[in-house]
């Protein structure tokens, strides 16, 4: 069986202020994770790949192993122990020896910023998807129609060329394959090539 790799971002699991800061739909917390998990298990199977880019949970390690226990998939995380993951997050990466998901993977931890290559539609070649947390004004060949995924922003940052923000907030609570990713990356203007500069 063929698996499906999903993006996603800024869960926020266990937060009941990012309902207020957000204007989520959630009466609570409990309600909100309850909602998050529902979604997310309802489109993920157990050996689907996820790449979760940060803002997983603000709580702690023990409070990270149980929503990972009630996610499917094969999980991927990327490692900020700085950030809003530093509660519970590895701080060397590699596959877990404490996070299992539902599906009984083991979480792997990567590092805080990533390039995969990948697919494209109307790429005749694999181009780099650079992955991150934060937005990038840069990424690895930016005008040459490669893609940056990123979280953190919650909706609210725009910027030129193939970028996206996969965080639950912009995305129906719920990951993002790479196909449904594809057909936003179409609505986006491409960037023009820079131009090179002549010797002098």
């Amino acid at each position: 069986m063929e698996r499906t790799t999903f993006f996603t971002s800024d869960h926020h699991f266990g937060h009941a202020n990012i309902i207020r800061y957000c204007a989520r739909p959630f009466a609570h917390a409990d309600a909100m994770d309850e909602a998050l998990i529902k979604r997310w298990n309802e489109r993920v199977g157990d050996d689907d790949v996820v790449y979760h880019l940060g803002d997983f949970t603000l709580r702690n390690k023990r409070f990270a192993r149980l929503m990972f226990s009630r996610l499917r998939g094969r999980v991927r995380v990327l490692g900020l122990p700085w950030h809003h993951d530093s509660g519970w997050v590895p701080t060397r990466p590699g596959p877990s020896d404490d996070y299992y998901s539902a599906s009984g993977h083991a979480v792997e931890i990567l590092p805080p910023m990533i390039v995969l290559r990948r697919s494209v539609p109307g790429q005749s070649r694999r181009v780099p998807v650079t992955l991150s947390h934060y937005p990038l004004a840069e990424w690895e060949a930016k005008h040459h129609g490669a893609w940056h995924l990123h979280g953190h922003s919650h909706g609210t940052h725009s910027g030129p060329g193939y970028k996206l923000d996969v965080g639950v907030d912009c995305c129906g609570y719920a990951p993002l394959t790479e196909d449904e990713i594809a057909a936003r990356m179409a609505t986006l203007p491409p960037l023009p090539k820079p131009a090179r500069r002549e010797a002098s």
